[in-house]
């Protein structure tokens, strides 16, 4: 029997027209676009304004730009999956929502929640979902409304985040393109210093935690850089290894947008040239979910079939991984 591995055959993305430029957040908190910039790599981010438009919003945006751009039929769609660390609302999953409003009447859908690692972790829930047999075709969205949990009155925060959505359809390839191995990880312990406290079942929101802000995000920025530096490049170095890859042989680092320095401190961990890491942190912040697929969609006209591309992000939990993946197609 000839082997299927899961390969993207399509990739779409969404951003929000408002853009919030480090000028502009010189006059909310105390910081300048110099500091903001030598240490995030960051100038800009978009952000998602209007009553009513959440996380499904961008989303549904998204598919519809792949729909387009691909001529997909939703009718033909197995299953919307979409990672997100910001859902419309509880108790009701995004990715059900996505697939009607595109009119995907045969897909079921549901959500994933792994913080900025969501995509990634999804990445190997479609491949796997692919590889079963079971399904043919699954369209993965990566979508996050950050600014709906962060306080602009934070400087730690406001200046990292932003909104945006990125999509992938998954589909069986038979020349052994796609996903070709995966490390993953998590530590629990990690929560405490990355989080939005109120919300969740632990702490619902009532008058005390919005009175303290718990229900905006929290970050110990020392503690998540260290740990996202040595992290994400540690499995960055592992995949690689265990697949006897050498740096000649890596086209591509997909690499979370966290923070430039993050980026780069993988990129030199694995010995790739500045030249074949994806960058996009400048136009758009951290979009949590978000930040692989729409990295996907910015290069895709750079993409060659056949090119080797090494994924990497870290997120809150924590949680971090690599995936050792093979483009399947010229745009």
């Amino acid at each position: 029997m000839i082997k299927i591995t899961a390969a993207i055959t399509a990739v779409g993305k969404y951003l929000p027209e408002d853009v919030l430029t480090n000028k502009m957040l010189e006059k909310m908190v105390e910081t300048n676009d110099e500091w903001i910039t030598s240490r995030t790599g960051i100038k800009e981010r978009r952000i998602l304004k209007g009553k009513g438009k959440g996380t499904g919003y961008m989303a549904t945006k998204a598919a519809e730009n792949l729909i387009e751009k691909s001529n997909l039929d939703p009718k033909e769609i197995d299953l919307v999956l979409v990672a997100t660390a910001t859902p419309d609302m509880q108790a009701a999953a995004v990715g059900a929502f996505v697939a009607s409003e595109i009119g995907a009447i045969n897909a079921f859908g549901f959500d994933l929640e792994a913080a900025c690692s969501s995509f990634l972790y999804g990445m190997s829930v479609a491949s796997s979902y692919i590889e079963s047999g079971r399904y043919k075709k699954i369209l993965l969205i990566g979508a996050d409304k950050c600014s709906s949990m962060i306080d602009y009155t934070d400087r730690a925060t406001c200046i990292i985040f932003g909104d945006g959505a990125g999509a992938a359809l998954f589909e069986p390839n038979y020349e052994g393109l796609g996903h070709q191995d995966e490390y993953l990880r998590s530590d629990g312990m990690g929560r405490e210093f990355l989080r939005a406290k109120a919300g969740g079942s632990m702490y619902p929101i009532d008058k005390d935690t919005f009175k303290n802000r718990e229900h905006y995000v929290y970050q110990d920025g020392k503690t998540v850089f260290k740990n996202a530096v040595f992290n994400m490049a540690d499995v960055a170095v592992k995949i690689i290894e265990r697949n006897n890859l050498t740096q000649k042989d890596v086209n591509w680092l997909a690499a979370h947008q966290a923070n430039k320095r993050i980026i780069e401190a993988t990129a030199n961990r694995i010995e790739v040239d500045s030249s074949k890491v994806m960058m996009n942190i400048q136009n758009y912040g951290n979009t949590t979910s978000a930040t692989l697929p729409l990295l996907l969609a910015d290069y895709e006209s750079q993409l060659k079939k056949g090119d080797t591309i090494i994924f990497a992000a870290f997120g809150g939990g924590f949680t971090w991984g690599s995936i050792y993946f093979k483009w399947a197609y010229n745009s």
